[in-house]
C-alpha cells in the first residue's frame, strides 16, 4: 500500500498526451465525454422524477421540489455565472466534449427552460393540489374566509409591515439594491399626473407562506404583500404588479491573491451582494412593462430572464415540507450504535481502535457515538493533542467546542478551516475567530488550495510512548448533516496512516511540501497518480486474463484523464462499475471505447454523498474511502484525502454497499452511451429494491446479534 515518490505516473507522451504506465492512451477526443454542466442539470432532472413519484410520501416529494430550485440556485450563482464571464471574454478554448463556453451556455439554458417547465407541471398540477387535498391549503388574500382574512391583516400588520420598505424609481433616484435569492415584489404605481415604479423587497427571515386560521390555509408572503400594498404607498392602489427574485454571481476569486486570506474573503463576501445579476426570475403573468423595467435598471438581457407559472423560488416549500405531518412522511430513520462504538468512555473507544480499525456508515451508524465520541475522547487526561479540519459544521459543533475545551486544558488544540466552503464562508469566519479566541491554532491553508479533507488527529501518552489515533471521513463534522447525508468514517490507529495524516496537517500549517506519504492518497501531491496507479494494476491483471475490476463511488466522474484510463481499463477486459451521484462525463457502454464500463446514479431519502474506490486486480483487492471526487479540482487544487481499507472484514462490508447500490431498482437510474438516463425498474412481478432500505435493514440486523 505504500507509494515512494517519484511515481511514474501520470507520465506524459512527446505530444503531451496522457500514458498509463506507460501505455499510451487514445488522445482525448470530444466524443468521449459529455458535456459537465449539462450533466448536472440531468441530475437535477432525476431529483424532478422523484417530486413526481406519486409512490413517494407527499412531504418527501415537496422537498425533492424544493431540492431541484435549490440547486438550481446554486448552479446559477457558480456555473452559469463563470460560463458568461467566459463567453463574454471571447475564450473559445472548448471543453472536454467539444462544446465553447458560448455553445454550452445555450445549451445549459435550454436544458433548464424544459426542466423548470417540467417542475412547473409537477408543482401546479401535482403537488399543489394534493397538499391541498391533505389539507395544506396554499391559497391566495382573495381565497380566503372573512375570518382568515382578517387574521391574515393583522399577522401582516405585525409581523411584516414593520420591516418592510418601499423605495420608489424617479428621476435621479437609482434602482435600489437588491439582494441575490430574495424575493422582491415591483408595482407601478400612477397617482394624479404621476407614475413611479415601487420596489419592495421581502427580508429572508420571514417565513415564506403565512398560516391563518384553523382549516390549514397558508397564504404566500409576497401575494400577501402585493394585497396590502396601499399600507405602504400612501393609499394608493398599484395599477401593476409582479414578483421577481435575481440570482448574482456568487464565485470568490479575489481572495486568492490576497495576503490576508480572512481579509481579502471578507472583502470579496461584502463584493459578493453587488454581483452581476446572472439571472432575473418573474411570474409568468408579469407585465411586459415591468419585466422591461428590471431588465434595464438591472440590467440583464432578455436571454437571462426567466418566467415561471409556479411560485417564484420554488426551493421555498421546504417549509412545507419540514411541517410535522408524520402522515405524509416516511417513517423516520434512527441511526444504530454498533457494538464497537457502544459503552464505555474515550479511553474505552480508544483500546477498541487501537486493537483493530473501526468502520461507521452514516447515517445507519449513529454520528454522535461514532464520529462524536472519538472527538470528545480527547477529553481523556492522556490525550495531549488534537487536530481536526473544518469544511462545513454544524451549529452547535461538538468539534469546535472539543477544540476550545483542549485549549481551555491547556493541550495542542490545532484546527484547519477552510474558509472557502462556498455558502458557508461567513460561518467560518465567525468559527476561526471564535477559536482563536479561545486560544486554538487556527490555520486557513494555502491561497490557492481548498482543505477539504475530512481528519481527526488524536496524540495520547501511552505506556509506550505517544500514539496516534486518527479519524479519516467523507463527510463534514456536521452532526445535523449526518442524519441526512450517507458517508464513510475510518477510525484507525494504524501507525502510517496516523503519521501521514499528521504530514497533511504539518504541510497546511507548515506551508511546506510533504514528504513522501506511507499510505494515504492525498491531493494535490500523491492523489491522480495513485488512483492512475490502481487502474494500471487493473489493466495489467486484465491483460494477464486474471480477474480485473473497478468499482466506483463518487458525487461527480468529471476528469478526463481518469476516465480515458477507466476507457483503457475497459478495453484490456476489466469490468468498471460506476455509481456517481450527480455529474459523469464518462460514456459507458460505446463500441470500442467503454463495453465493460456501466454508470448508474442513485438518490433516495438519503444523499448519497460517500466516496469509494475499489480495484481488484487478480487475487489482490484495495478499496479506498475519503474526501475527493474524481473532478480536476479534488484531484490537483485541493488537499483531499483518500485512505486504504486494510481489514478484510471492513473491506468485505464497503463491497456489500457496493452491491446493494448496483442492485437498487427503486431509486436507481442507468446511464446509456448517448448521454441519457433511464429509470431502473424491477422484473416484472418483482417488487422494487430500495440500497437505502436494504442498508437500514442490514444495520437493524447488526444491532441484534450483539443483544
Amino acid at each position: 500500500m505504500t507509494y515512494q515518490a517519484p511515481l511514474q505516473l501520470p507520465s506524459r507522451r512527446p505530444d503531451g498526451g496522457p500514458t498509463v504506465r506507460g501505455r499510451p492512451m487514445a488522445t482525448p477526443r470530444a466524443a468521449h465525454f459529455l458535456n459537465r454542466e449539462l450533466s448536472w442539470i440531468d441530475f437535477d432532472r432525476r431529483v424532478l422524477e422523484l417530486a413526481g413519484d406519486a409512490t413517494l410520501p407527499l412531504l418527501e416529494r415537496t422537498a425533492f421540489c424544493a431540492i431541484v430550485s435549490s440547486n438550481l440556485d446554486e448552479f446559477f450563482a457558480v456555473r452559469i455565472a463563470e460560463l458568461e464571464e467566459q463567453a463574454a471574454a471571447g475564450i473559445t478554448r472548448s471543453a472536454p466534449d467539444g462544446r465553447t463556453p458560448a455553445e454550452t451556455l445555450v445549451d445549459a439554458r435550454s436544458a433548464i427552460v424544459a426542466l423548470q417547465a417540467a417542475q412547473e407541471r409537477v408543482w401546479c398540477e401535482e403537488l399543489r393540489p394534493a397538499l391541498s387535498a391533505a389539507g395544506i391549503r396554499i391559497t391566495s388574500p382573495d381565497a380566503c374566509r372573512p375570518g382568515e382574512l382578517r387574521s391574515l391583516a393583522k399577522l401582516f400588520e405585525r409581523e411584516v409591515l414593520p420591516l418592510l420598505t418601499p423605495f420608489a424609481l424617479g428621476p435621479g433616484v437609482p434602482f435600489p439594491h437588491v439582494q441575490s435569492l430574495a424575493l422582491n415584489v415591483g408595482a407601478v404605481i400612477r397617482g394624479g399626473d404621476e407614475t413611479r415604479f415601487v420596489c419592495i423587497s421581502v427580508p429572508q427571515d420571514l417565513p415564506r407562506f403565512l398560516e391563518v386560521g384553523t382549516r390549514g390555509v397558508r397564504v404566500p408572503i409576497e401575494e400577501t404583500l402585493i394585497h396590502f400594498l396601499p399600507a405602504l404607498t400612501g393609499g394608493r392602489e398599484a395599477e401593476l404588479c409582479a414578483v421577481f427574485r435575481v440570482t448574482r454571481d456568487a464565485d470568490l476569486s479575489a481572495a486568492r491573491d490576497g495576503d490576508d486570506l480572512l481579509e481579502a474573503l471578507e472583502a470579496e463576501l461584502r463584493e459578493r451582494r453587488f454581483g452581476d445579476v446572472v439571472r432575473l426570475e418573474v411570474g409568468a403573468d408579469t407585465p411586459a412593462e415591468i419585466s422591461d423595467i428590471l431588465m434595464r435598471a438591472l440590467p440583464v438581457g432578455r436571454d437571462a430572464v426567466y418566467e415561471t407559472a409556479a411560485p417564484v423560488g420554488l426551493a421555498a416549500v421546504q417549509e412545507l415540507a419540514a411541517l410535522d405531518r408524520p402522515d405524509l412522511k416516511r417513517r423516520a430513520w434512527r441511526p444504530i450504535t454498533a457494538h464497537q462504538f457502544a459503552e464505555g468512555g474515550g479511553a474505552t473507544l480508544l483500546a477498541r481502535i487501537r486493537r483493530r480499525d473501526l468502520l461507521a456508515h452514516h447515517p445507519y451508524d449513529a454520528y454522535d457515538t461514532s464520529v462524536e465520541s472519538f472527538v470528545e475522547a480527547s477529553h481523556d487526561p492522556k490525550v495531549a493533542a488534537l487536530k481536526a479540519t473544518v469544511y462545513r459544521t454544524g451549529n452547535p459543533s461538538s468539534t469546535v467546542a472539543s477544540l476550545v475545551d483542549a485549549a481551555d486544558d491547556g493541550k495542542h488544540a490545532v484546527c484547519l478551516v477552510e474558509l472557502r466552503a462556498r455558502f458557508d464562508e461567513r460561518r467560518n469566519i465567525e468559527w476561526s475567530r471564535a477559536l482563536d479566541r479561545a486560544g486554538v491554532h487556527v490555520v486557513y491553508g494555502a491561497a490557492d488550495q481548498k482543505v477539504h479533507a475530512k481528519l481527526c488527529l488524536l496524540v495520547r501518552r501511552e505506556r509506550a510512548g505517544l500514539r496516534r489515533y486518527v479519524h479519516v471521513g467523507s463527510g463534514n463534522y456536521h452532526a445535523s448533516n449526518a442524519s441526512a447525508y450517507e458517508d464513510l468514517s475510518l477510525f484507525t490507529a494504524d501507525e502510517d496512516i496516523a503519521a501521514d495524516v499528521a504530514d497533511v496537517f504539518n504541510a497546511v500549517t507548515g506551508h511546506s511540501p510533504p514528504p513522501v506519504f506511507r499510505k494515504l492518497l492525498v491531493g494535490p501531491w500523491s492523489l491522480r497518480e495513485g488512483v492512475l496507479h490502481e487502474i494500471e494494476r487493473v489493466v495489467q491483471a486484465a491483460t494477464a486474463g486474471e480477474l480485473a475490476r473497478i468499482r466506483i463511488k463518487v458525487n461527480a466522474l468529471a476528469d478526463p484523464e481518469i476516465v480515458e484510463a477507466l476507457y483503457v481499463a475497459s478495453n484490456a477486459g476489466a469490468s468498471v462499475e460506476a455509481v456517481t451521484r450527480g455529474i459523469c462525463v464518462l460514456r459507458p457502454g460505446v463500441p470500442g471505447l467503454s463495453t465493460g464500463i456501466t454508470v448508474r446514479s442513485v438518490l433516495g431519502p438519503f444523499l448519497e454523498h460517500s466516496r469509494i474506490l475499489s480495484f481488484q486486480a487478480g487475487d489482490r483487492v484495495s478499496t479506498w474511502i475519503g474526501s475527493a471526487d474524481l473532478m480536476p479540482r479534488n484531484l490537483d487544487r485541493r488537499v483531499e484525502v483518500l485512505a486504504p481499507i486494510e481489514d478484510a472484514r471492513l473491506r468485505a462490508r464497503i463491497a456489500g454497499v457496493f452491491d446493494a447500490l448496483l442492485a437498487d431498482t427503486r431509486f436507481a437510474w442507468q446511464l446509456g452511451a448517448e448521454g441519457t438516463w433511464s429509470r431502473v425498474t424491477p422484473p416484472p412481478k418483482e417488487k422494487p429494491v430500495s440500497a437505502q432500505e436494504l442498508l437500514m435493514q442490514q444495520a437493524l440486523a447488526r444491532a441484534k446479534k450483539r443483544r
